[in-house]
């Protein structure tokens, strides 16, 4: 398939491209989580999911790999290093109990994925404890196992876990799509320069898109839900 792109058409094989949906939890997206503990909008943030309902939608019926991550944390909190925990200033921090259970623990109601977006059986969901999606997880070796060598990407928030994501899977050799309209940060200035950073001198890091563009490839409605 080819898919219009900037900075040129970016082209793929639904064998070996896997949609990676990057944390659309609830801590970071509802009301009471850990993101609206650090002064956020989450609001911005929500307002990305029918679009991302969309093209999971539409990837679930074309039958393509789905990737789903969470930044969790292990209960003892033995994989938070201090300078990760005691950054900034927030109200709660990771680890203590807010509204939605433990902030940013595996297992706890908001470190789950929205049921928006919730994975499905044979969906892969990886756990990670820091804000890319292959440090200290099993990524990298799923991805080898199915064969896979393109990355679509989408999910929160734009300039820290997925552009990090991006960064590692391109270090990785995979050829990397952000659709723009899918993902999102709480400083909307944020986004814009990290897309700008991941598609400049010839998609270096990768190619960006907005999805109508995808689902036209997949032959699927531009709009509403499957």
């Amino acid at each position: 398939m080819l898919i219009p792109a900037q900075p040129f058409p970016y082209a793929f094989q639904m064998d070996h491209t896997a949609l990676v949906i990057i944390d659309m939890q609830r801590d970071f997206i509802e009301p009471g989580g850990f993101g609206e503990t650090l002064g956020n909008d989450v609001s911005l943030l929500a307002a990305i999911v029918p679009s991302c309902q969309t093209v999971l939608a539409a990837w679930r019926q074309a039958g393509g790999m789905v990737v789903h991550t969470r930044e969790a944390h292990a209960a003892d909190l033995s994989d938070c290093p201090p300078a990760k925990r005691l950054r900034g200033n927030p109200r709660l921090r990771i680890g203590d109990v807010g509204p939605m259970g433990r902030i940013l623990v595996a297992g706890e109601p908001g470190n789950q994925i929205i049921d928006a977006l919730a994975p499905v059986a044979g969906e892969i969901v990886i756990d990670k404890p820091g804000k890319g999606a292959f440090y200290a997880t099993p990524l990298q070796a799923l991805l080898a196992q199915n064969g896979i060598t393109h990355l679509l990407f989408m999910g929160v928030t734009t300039e820290v876990c997925v552009q990090t994501s991006m960064r590692e899977a391109n270090d990785r050799g995979y050829d990397c799509l952000l659709l723009e309209d899918c993902t999102e940060s709480y400083f909307p200035a944020f986004k814009t320069s990290a897309v700008e950073m991941l598609r400049a001198q010839g998609a270096i890091v990768g190619w960006t898109a907005f999805s109508a563009a995808l689902l036209q490839a997949l032959d699927t409605p531009e709009s509403g839900q499957r």
